[in-house]
């Protein structure tokens, strides 16, 4: 199919997810992931409603972000932050950073923040697959690193992000959604300040629709819009 034909289908997968448990589908945000696919590719899904794009490399993003930016409300950065990428990054002014998960990454990117006289909108990534394989921090650990990092006054948290496990056991994926979705709440409740929890980032290609049930409003898809990615 085209990639005007796949976004249709996407859109119609998630208002059925989103009715099934009696959500608004205007409050999921669809994050286009278009790592490996270029920029006239990515323009096309731009062309078809795509309004929020997702790297994960941040040589890639730099490569194609300025050319897209105008076309675009938001360009988000969802892949493992290396402290010394944070210049190049904060170079293309991310929305929001969803791959935090080190306290050495965020006092630095805190303090790259402080020279540019900014702040920057994050997510703390957590493993709820326990997977060593995956980044992001121990469930256990999660509300004291987020207190921690709150402490860091560029940097405003709002909200957590994960990756399920690769797993065709749904129970398996959806107990790591709740998993996620039970820490938001608990630091929800705890009122930290300078903390605003807004976005459940989880949920891509082949788990959106249990994400969404468990209550993701930002979802991150890249083959459901492009097809296999070309490595």
């Amino acid at each position: 199919m085209s990639i005007a034909e796949n976004i249709e289908k996407l859109r119609e997968r998630i208002e059925n997810a989103a009715r099934k448990v009696e959500r608004d589908p205007s409050e999921i945000k669809l994050l286009a992931v278009t790592k490996t696919h270029p920029i006239p590719i990515i323009e096309e899904a731009i062309k078809h409603g795509i309004e929020y794009i997702g790297e994960n490399r941040i040589q890639e993003a730099v490569e194609k972000i300025p050319f897209l930016k105008d076309n675009i409300r938001e360009f988000h950065f969802i892949g493992h932050l290396q402290s010394n990428k944070i210049k190049k990054l904060m170079k293309l002014e991310p929305a929001l950073i969803h791959s935090i998960d080190k306290l050495s990454t965020a006092r630095k990117l805190n303090e790259h923040l402080g020279e540019l006289k900014k702040k920057q909108d994050i997510l703390i990534q957590v493993n709820t697959s326990a997977e060593a394989s995956k980044f992001g921090i121990d469930p256990q650990e999660t509300v004291p690193f987020v207190q921690e990092i709150a402490q860091l006054k560029n940097l405003q948290i709002t909200g957590l992000m994960t990756i399920g496990m690769f797993t065709s056991d749904e129970t398996i994926i959806r107990k790591c959604f709740q998993t996620l979705r039970r820490l938001f709440e608990e630091i929800k409740r705890e009122n930290i300040p300078g903390v605003k929890m807004k976005f459940l980032s989880m949920g891509m290609t082949d788990d959106f629709e249990i994400a969404l049930e468990e209550g993701a409003n930002i979802i991150r898809i890249g083959s459901a819009i492009f097809g296999a990615r070309n490595y």
